[in-house]
């Protein structure tokens, strides 16, 4: 260890290696004596840093810990839905401990998860997005890209059967309900999602740059970090134009009702939506609104629907962001009804069957 006092300097300077790597700097004092027991902890704080850096780039067993801090930060913080994906691996930490080794977690410790994951009454998605996917998801990454052994497991044997998604498509005058009960400086983007069928975390997250007034086309950020564009439609321009000038990033923003100080919010300027504000306004003023049996993901539903009357599914395949349009052909059985309606209308007009021939003659 080199402990100096450069000249013109009242403070000692120190320079150390450790493992082939350099650290330097001042030690804040004067004082030798206490420039040493600085130097002492900065070099215990060096080796500890190396230590976790060795365990994350470890080729052999590595711990759940390990694990789930590398996936967060290499690919769970990117994701739409990282709110949830953060609380997701903090409970699979919980379940399967600290120091465990992606080896050693086996199909039965991955039976037993779901089964008390479902012990807390959600529905078979919830707990197969909440346990099954970022589990293989961390598991799969850490095979293929970090190279270290984990266990085999057969997901399909612990993937529940989920029903098939409902399809809601909300009327105009439930339209106009829930816009007219939301808090005015949401309800733009509750229209827009009703505009586009853009999901919650697409609006949040959508910024002027991504914005073509001139080519008319918007670029969102959906699952799994991809962009779609979408063609601007004239309500939509509408729409945007009329936000352009709350703020200079964010397309979405809401009026800060009070000032907190320690919050650093002042009464009346204008904030980005965050994906719990938009949650929590949402559920206040759906309330008030009421349309019952309808939840925000519906506005989805109610615009691919729409479209589908006038288009075909690979227009709303595209308009979605669906990749397999497997996925986009669920709206074709939401059009079964008005089917049904325009058939029964077809022939609602009184027919005559003309007399059958004597077959005999």
């Amino acid at each position: 260890m080199s402990l100096y006092k450069p000249k013109g300097r009242a403070n000692y300077s120190y320079s150390f290696e450790i493992r082939g790597n350099r650290f330097s700097g001042s030690a804040g004092t004067g004082n030798r004596r206490e420039a040493e027991k600085i130097v002492e902890q900065l070099k215990r704080e060096a080796k500890d840093k190396l230590a976790k850096q060795a365990k994350f780039t470890a080729e052999g067993p590595m711990a759940f810990e390990i694990a789930a801090s590398r996936y967060w930060i290499e690919v769970g913080q990117h994701l739409a839905n990282s709110v949830d994906c953060f609380r997701y691996l903090g409970w699979l930490e919980g379940q399967i401990g600290k120091h465990t080794t992606l080896d050693k977690i086996t199909d039965s410790k991955v039976a037993l998860m779901v089964a008390t994951r479902r012990g807390d009454d959600v529905s078979n998605a919830t707990v197969n997005r909440s346990v099954i996917e970022p589990l293989r998801g961390l598991m799969r990454r850490a095979a293929r890209v970090w190279k270290v052994p984990v266990t085999d497991i057969d997901w399909g044997q612990h993937w529940l059967r989920e029903p098939q998604e409902r399809i809601r498509e909300a009327s105009r005058d439930e339209e106009t309900k829930l816009l007219t009960a939301m808090r005015d400086d949401y309800a733009p983007a509750v229209r827009f999602a009703f505009l586009t069928g853009c999901r919650r975390a697409e609006i949040v997250g959508l910024t002027w740059q991504r914005v073509d007034f001139f080519g008319k086309t918007i670029t969102v950020i959906g699952k799994g970090d991809k962009t779609r564009t979408i063609p601007m439609t004239t309500p939509v321009y509408d729409l945007l134009w009329q936000q352009k000038d709350n703020h200079a990033t964010a397309v979405f923003t809401y009026v800060v009702k009070a000032t907190r100080k320690h919050l650093k919010l002042v009464r009346g300027e204008r904030r980005p939506i965050t994906m719990e504000g938009f949650k929590t306004a949402w559920r206040r003023y759906k309330g008030e609104a009421k349309v019952e049996n309808f939840r925000f993901h519906d506005t989805r539903h109610t615009a691919a629907t729409r479209t589908l009357r006038v288009g075909n599914l690979k227009v709303v395949q595209q308009m979605l962001g669906h990749e397999d349009i497997a996925t986009t052909a669920k709206y074709a059985h939401a059009m079964l009804d008005d089917m049904r309606a325009a058939m029964e209308a077809a022939n609602s007009i009184p027919s005559s069957i003309p007399a059958a021939k004597d077959a005999s003659k």
